[in-house]
């Protein structure tokens, strides 16, 4: 017994060495709640399984939405607050949806761990727990232990991608956030689930850069198909697949659409055009002469380091009791 004794305490030491190190980085880890919330991920699931079933086309929108969270003064739940000049108002997150779920499993979480997981995890596993349900077969760890931001403001998110950024400007945003092109297209494949408004495309359909013409790399038959979808003048608010045939299933035929000239956003049909991009989706595909990546496998790669952007932990920010607003 007696040497088991002193075999256990150096690692004690070390383990507690190693975390100490990991919160001082300003990193995460898997299983941060495994004795203060054993419960966090089961909850976090019930939860976005709840509104899958109650509609399924709201929990992708939870991947979109801890992407917008995290490129705006990284992934501290900024996006959730609501008020006058937060994050929440400004134009490119209006359209973003499925608030109610963070705020369901919130409530749960209060109740049964009161004070101890942050909003910023929270939304971080319903992200993965959504693409699960959407038939990503992939369940990857997410590393835990992020703490709310005490900052939201509308005006921080000017250099959030954008539906019309060229290759590369979305490049140099992603190198901003430490991530590089491989993660860019990589989680631009997250556009296999979901819809867009009308709002953000329709300029392509009619008048692409003030030709009073198509954009030229829409394919004809998908461009008709877009038009009966989004009339001119019509609901400009008409949500559309963004991955034509499959935007309940997570999987790559988003970047077979690009093959196609079948891209809705112009960020994502550029990606297509240019060849250090193109080549990255042609890996996915699996394109001979190439050596071919896994979807699955490397959009958990990405989600992970993403979710490490710039991210609070220790003493920084709060643990929120509502994730709307600050403590």
């Amino acid at each position: 017994m007696e040497v088991f004794s002193h075999n256990k305490t150096p690692l004690f030491f070390l383990v507690l060495f190693a975390s100490l190190i990991t919160l001082a980085l300003g990193q995460t880890r898997v299983g941060f709640y495994q004795t203060s919330c054993p419960r966090v991920e089961a909850i976090v699931q019930s939860a976005v399984a709840a509104a899958n079933r109650a509609n399924p086309g709201v929990p992708p929108g939870l991947v979109r939405m801890f992407f917008h969270d995290c490129f705006v003064n990284g992934c501290d739940a900024s996006i959730l607050i609501n008020g006058a000049g937060s994050e929440r108002t400004a134009p490119p997150n209006t359209l973003l949806r499925g608030y109610e779920i963070i705020d369901a499993a919130k409530t749960e979480l209060e109740r049964v761990c009161p004070g101890v997981v942050s909003c910023a995890d929270i939304l971080a596993i319903a992200a993965r727990d959504s693409v699960l349900l959407a038939g990503g077969i992939a369940r990857w760890q997410v590393p835990t232990g992020r703490r709310d931001g005490l900052v939201s403001r509308a005006a921080d998110t000017t250099n959030l991608p954008a539906f019309n950024d060229p290759v590369n400007v979305q490049i140099r945003k992603f190198a901003e956030k430490g991530l590089n092109t491989q993660d860019l297209v990589t989680l631009s494949g997250a556009h296999t689930l979901g819809t867009g408004a009308c709002l953000v495309f329709s300029y392509r359909l009619y008048n692409f850069n003030n030709t009073n013409s198509p954009d030229p790399s829409i394919d004809p038959a998908f461009l008709t198909t877009l038009r009966n979808l989004c009339p001119n003048g019509g609901d400009s608010r008409r949500r559309v697949a963004l991955d034509t045939g499959s935007e309940n299933r997570f999987d790559t035929s988003y970047f077979a659409n690009l093959r196609s000239g079948r891209g809705v956003l112009e960020s994502d049909q550029v990606l297509w055009g240019n060849p250090t991009t193109r080549t990255l989706a042609q890996r996915f595909l699996g394109v001979s002469g190439l050596v071919g990546l896994t979807f699955n496998v490397e959009f958990a790669r990405s989600m992970v380091r993403m979710g490490n952007v710039e991210v609070k932990t220790g003493t920084q920010g709060e643990i929120r009791r509502v994730c709307s607003a600050f403590n």
